[in-house]
């Protein structure tokens, strides 16, 4: 019996921003790691959708490497969230 897969698993993921701004400003910071995580075994292809979405489509060849490209993604969505948070409390101020 072969050890080499028979299938591989896409997704795609859609973040949906309030402006073009926060989209564009996202997508810069998040375009440096894509080539950090970048790996044989999956596959994140990063694009600006519309004026205020930004998607990440997710090609992997294994279950592992899928989970490993999604919650590197939601981790991205977690800081991205956190920094937006901080700076809107400091400038509405």
């Amino acid at each position: 019996m072969s050890s080499q897969k028979s299938y591989s698993i896409e997704s795609t993921i859609t973040f949906n921003f309030d402006n073009s701004d926060l989209r564009d400003f996202s997508f810069k910071a998040y375009h440096p790691e894509l080539e950090i995580f970048k790996t044989d075994r999956s596959n994140i292809i990063m694009s600006k959708k519309d004026s205020r979405n930004l998607e990440f489509k997710i090609k992997s060849r294994d279950i592992t490497a899928f989970r490993a490209s999604i919650n590197d993604i939601i981790s991205f969505g977690k800081v991205f969230e956190g920094v937006s948070s901080l700076c809107e409390k400091y400038t509405s101020k």
